[in-house]
């Protein structure tokens, strides 16, 4: 698998501080950020700072510090966001799991009750 990374994505972008975010909550290992198009109540992303292009290539070759760092972002994000009743993760993942920006990122969502996971 390719995972050659686009240091000119998006997130890559917002890293650098070339572009603003509604920042949640930050580590030394993540970033988590408002959803510019939140589909939820609560609609957080939550990126690590290294170049990783999906969740496979972040669980494959990040650091245990960065693994570790990115759960605690998504844990913190969680009681900060008081999705106590519930929310989802989802994690994206090349085209035919919908990717839009070619860098790791989950999505947090919650507030309100989301649904069947997938209408086949």
């Amino acid at each position: 698998m390719d995972y050659a990374y686009d240091d000119q994505n998006i997130f890559a972008r917002i890293l650098r501080g070339e572009i603003p975010n509604d920042t949640v909550f930050e580590n030394d290992h993540a970033l988590a950020f408002r959803d510019i198009r939140p589909q939820a109540p609560v609609h957080v992303l939550v990126i690590p700072k290294g170049a990783y292009v999906s969740l496979d290539h972040f669980a494959r070759d990040a650091s245990a510090a960065e693994l570790a760092g990115f759960m605690a972002a998504v844990a913190a994000v969680c009681a900060m966001e008081g999705v106590e009743a519930g929310f989802r993760a989802i994690c994206n993942t090349r085209e035919h799991g919908h990717q839009e920006v070619p860098h790791f990122h989950m999505h947090i969502l919650g507030g309100k009750p989301t649904g069947p996971m997938l209408a086949v």
